[in-house]
């Protein structure tokens, strides 16, 4: 991945990754899908200037990133810092560059890859890249990166259909279906969202649903409106507001939605925690880090 890191005199800062999340990114994650202009990390920059903080946030897409903001004032450009790690266990080792950059006002965990024809893949871990990106990640960077006011989670209203169970996270035990899989990752990241908001009762924590746009994933001539997905990332991330500010929650167009009442199961987040914490050697600290 490559990220665009921006400074300040007082304390550096930086961007991880932004991709625009479940219906921006492109058939391999690599590669931005967001308009410029409506990218969360651009729509955020300008949500801060109107606020009187000038901040940078310009990133590619990746396998494995978020977009994260800090408190900080005038900033300045400097040299782009690149991770170009498939890798879990080469990965564990990037949050701490972020840690030097906080502590964090935000985090969204945006990255993502949906394949429903390809065939299955595997990243150099031997591990289902779909999952890899879109479930495993963000757990690894959340474990990883202390002290977040508040955490955003890509889902999708293809959670729905998804299934979790944790027999055959890798999908080496049933016929691949790239569909399901994706279907499976975003109530993985819901689940996720709503594990951290119990275990962080300071942290708010929230899944959103950006819809369907017409985007590299979803296709151009797919209806929809790119913003309000965008948007719905930026004003979690962000506002004042009294609805903003709560947790536990899967938003979309800045209004809750009913999630898959699986996400809520305190006996599947903690089984899906150990299941993440197996495979990456990497603990949830029960509380926020600082």
């Amino acid at each position: 991945m490559v990220a665009q890191t921006y400074r300040r005199k007082e304390r550096p800062s930086s961007t991880l990754s932004d991709d625009g999340g479940d219906t921006a990114s492109g058939g391999r994650g690599e590669a931005p899908a967001w308009p410029a202009s409506l990218s969360p990390a651009r729509l955020m920059d300008s949500d801060r200037r109107r606020r009187g903080a000038w901040q940078g946030l310009a990133t590619t897409s990746s396998c494995m990133g978020a977009t994260a903001i800090g408190p900080r004032r005038r900033c300045a450009p400097c040299r782009p810092l690149e991770w170009r790690s498939r890798a879990i266990w080469q990965a564990s080792s990037r949050p701490a560059q972020a840690n030097e950059a906080g502590p964090f006002e935000a985090i969204i965990h945006n990255a993502g890859v949906y394949r429903p024809g390809a065939l299955r893949r595997e990243t150099v871990d031997g591990l289902d890249e779909v999952f890899a990106v879109n479930t495993l990640a963000p757990y690894l960077l959340t474990a990883l990166i202390g002290s977040p006011q508040r955490l955003i989670y890509l889902t999708s209203g293809m959670h729905q259909s998804g299934d979790a169970d944790l027999d055959d996270l890798q999908w080496r035990q049933r016929r691949w279906n790239g569909s399901q899989a994706y279907a499976n990752s975003k109530l993985f990241d819901l689940v996720l969202a709503f594990a951290v908001a119990r275990l962080w009762p300071h942290v708010l924590s929230n899944a959103v649903d950006p819809g369907i746009a017409p985007t590299k994933m979803a296709g151009a001539s797919t209806p929809g409106d790119l913003e309000p997905g965008a948007a719905t990332q930026v004003w979690l991330a962000t506002s004042e507001e009294p609805g903003a500010k709560v947790t536990g929650r899967c938003f979309y167009r800045k209004r809750t939605r009913p999630a898959l009442a699986t996400a809520s199961d305190v006996t599947v987040q903690d089984a899906f925690l150990a299941a993440c914490e197996q495979l990456t050697g990497v603990r949830l600290p029960s509380a926020v880090t600082t």
